[in-house]
């Protein structure tokens, strides 16, 4: 027969299997809310950001004469096993959930206490000796648990996504060294402009890449400030004057990040605007992201009915029922991906709406959006970086000649011959099908010298960077 113990709670009592590190409160969260099948511990920066925000009460708790050292040893050694990896699959509850976190809080509050009981030397459930509301919730509640544990969870996952985003730039600046002479026409609104160089083409993939990863860093700032010490709904009720500022002090001790405590923890306590922000630059790397995927996916067209200036890698067979066929699997992927967060962020953005007085009680689901985008954009940043990025080739004969065919090459000629006649020369040059240069020879415009000065495409080419490069100084 399976083996249980029994906890009780405020409904009554239940039978808990003997070996879950969890309790009653956790149980009942289990059977209420079977929504989307994810587990919290799928989320592994948050369980250890719980873990560190438990670690460090108990540490503050002891300093303030609070808890004595004995439960606050072992609440501590409980805390780091769970930050080093352990007992991750004991935290079962459902991500999305009721209670602003209440489930999730009480869900660490259990596997820490019966951990650290049986460091004490006694059995799971026996509450009496250490308890998880009495001593490791001690001087807290959810609502500044669960947000400080968020962000600092953020902190660490965006960190990542930032190293993933750093190394897919890398890629772009060697694919744009390596395209540095390999010449091209420049297109707006899909039109024929001026020439260009394929590596500024990756170079510029490379910039925006690193844009953003600088505006996460931005959004970092008010990330790492928490609410930690307000209790319910910030005015501290229950906790000692200097609970807040010793629990963070020694929260940054743990975790290595530069919290700082909210100036007002009412405001803290119910305004999740840091969340929004960095859902808003999450969206920004997305759409950015999808826009350089659609850029891929565009000049690798064809290969031969379609743009066809550059090769991607081929990682599988893209049909089945054409022969041959080899899709852009991996730029298809990430724009799926922007279009996941750009959905999260619409969730983000009406869940921090409809928050009410001093909480806000839907951050299971912010937290359930962002972590879903920020690790979907890492994924998405490692595998373009990995199977797409270094494998590409330039068509260089099929961009040459693309260039000498092109009619945006007119617009070098105005200010030599006047925009009126580089107009006719354009029409000339469509109707006819010679080339810009062949004709303004012919008519007379330019003499072969002076043309062949003008139209050179590595000078038109640099000399467009050069222009860039002044007026952004």
């Amino acid at each position: 027969m399976d083996r249980t113990r029994i906890e009780h709670d405020l409904i009554g009592d239940r039978k808990v299997p003997a070996d879950a590190l969890y309790g009653v409160h956790t149980l009942r969260a289990l059977e209420n809310f079977t929504i989307s099948g994810i587990p919290i511990s799928r989320y592994s920066d948050l369980v250890s950001a719980l873990a560190c925000v438990k670690h460090a009460a108990a540490v503050a708790n002891h300093e303030l004469g609070l808890l004595n050292r004995q439960c606050s040893t072992a609440i501590a050694q409980a805390c780091e096993e769970i930050q080093n990896g352990h007992h991750h699959d004991q935290f079962v509850v459902d991500v999305i959930q009721g209670g602003a976190g209440t489930s999730t809080n009480m869900n660490a509050n259990e596997v820490i206490a019966n951990r650290a009981l049986e460091i004490l030397g006694y059995q799971r459930g026996q509450y009496e000796h250490l308890h998880p509301l009495e001593h490791v919730n001690l001087s807290q509640s959810t609502n500044d648990v669960y947000p400080s544990a968020l962000k600092v969870a953020l902190h660490f996952a965006v960190a990542r996504l930032r190293h993933a985003m750093d190394a897919l730039s890398i890629e772009f600046h060697a694919k744009a060294t390596e395209f540095a002479d390999v010449l091209k026409m420049g297109r707006t609104q899909l039109q024929d402009a001026v020439p260009m160089t394929l590596g500024q083409e990756f170079a510029t993939f490379a910039v925006m890449v690193e844009e953003d990863s600088a505006r996460l860093e931005e959004a970092l700032v008010l990330i790492r400030e928490i609410n930690l010490g307000g209790t319910a709904i910030g005015t501290g009720l229950n906790a000692h004057p200097d609970y807040a500022a010793r629990v963070c002090a020694e929260l940054r001790r743990i975790t290595g990040l530069e919290l700082s405590t909210a100036t007002d923890l009412v405001e803290a306590t119910q305004d999740v605007g840091a969340l929004v922000q960095l859902s808003g630059v999450l969206k920004r790397t997305a759409v950015k992201l999808s826009k350089i995927c659609n850029d891929l996916r565009l000049l690798s067209s064809g290969p031969r009915v379609g743009l066809g200036e550059i090769i991607l890698p081929t990682v599988q067979a893209g049909s089945s029922i054409m022969p041959g066929k080899v899709n852009p699997v991996i730029p298809e992927v990430v724009n799926q991906i922007a279009f996941e967060v750009i959905g999260n962020d619409i969730t983000i953005t009406m869940a921090a709406e409809a928050g009410q007085l001093q909480l806000n009680a839907f951050e299971p689901i912010i937290a359930h959006s962002l972590f879903k985008s920020l690790n979907h954009l890492t994924a998405g940043c490692d595998v373009l970086r990995r199977l797409c990025v270094p494998g590409i080739r330039a068509n260089v004969a099929h961009l040459r000649s693309n260039v000498a065919r092109s009619i945006g090459m007119v617009t070098a000629l105005t200010p030599y011959i006047g925009y009126e006649a580089a107009t006719q020369l354009a029409a000339d040059a469509l109707s006819s099908g010679q080339a810009v240069s062949e004709l303004a020879v012919s008519q007379g415009l330019v003499s072969p010298d002076k043309l062949a000065s003008i139209l050179d495409p590595v000078t038109l080419a640099h000399a467009s960077r050069h222009s860039a490069a002044r007026e952004t100084m």
